[in-house]
């Protein structure tokens, strides 16, 4: 009596195989696309104020409110905060865990004066009777830039949440992926300023 075997179906051995990702690809990937999302909320923002940015309503318009010297400042902390940030990731590869949360902890600073700034120009403009209800172009501008401080606001928070994470469980490869994700939001946040700088305040004072 003679037994007769078969083949497996290599399609089906294909199906049962299970897949394997690299850890924390879903994640890059996701953050990604939250990035571009938000690329698209700020180009919104921006082709608004191009659209109102000239829209003065017969009051005061942007040589009237802007403080250059305080803006330039502004911007040097946002900046600054930027080459902290990349000292933190050097000293996370490193696996310096110390020196890690020391750059994190500068970079923090350099985020909340940013935002102390940013809140003092608005209570100086709101108290000069610049609030944005005066005009079209006051509105674009509050949106646009409180917008931004807004992220650096919900960044300042992530950056104390991760530091409390590395504290209590180190520099484990999910601190490192969540290190990763907030270094690249940071810098893009950086680069939204410097469109801001430009684009907001700089061809306003011209």
């Amino acid at each position: 009596m003679t037994t007769m075997t078969t083949a497996q179906d290599p399609i089906q051995h294909w199906d049962t195989e299970p897949h394997h990702h690299a850890e924390g690809a879903s994640t890059n990937i996701g953050f990604w696309i939250y990035l571009m999302s938000d690329c698209l909320m700020f180009a919104v923002l921006f082709a608004v104020f191009g659209v109102l940015g000239q829209s003065f309503a017969a009051g005061p318009g942007p040589k009237a409110l802007f403080d250059l010297e305080l803006v330039a400042l502004n911007t040097a902390f946002l900046l600054l905060s930027s080459i902290t940030f990349g000292f933190a990731m050097l000293a996370m590869f490193a696996g310096n865990k110390r020196g890690t949360l020391g750059w994190l902890a500068v970079t923090l600073l350099f985020g909340l004066a940013f935002l102390m700034v940013e809140i003092y120009e608005f209570y100086h403009l709101i108290h000069l009777g610049a609030g944005p209800q005066r005009s079209a172009f006051l509105s674009s501008f509050f949106a646009l830039v409180g917008t931004h401080g807004l992220h650096v606001g919900f960044g300042s928070i992530w950056l104390v949440t991760l530091m409390v994470q590395i504290s209590r469980k180190g520099l484990i490869p999910a601190n490192m992926r969540r290190m990763t994700c907030l270094s690249m939001f940071w810098h893009f946040l950086d680069v939204i300023w410097i469109g801001v700088f430009t684009f907001v305040y700089l061809l306003g004072m011209i």
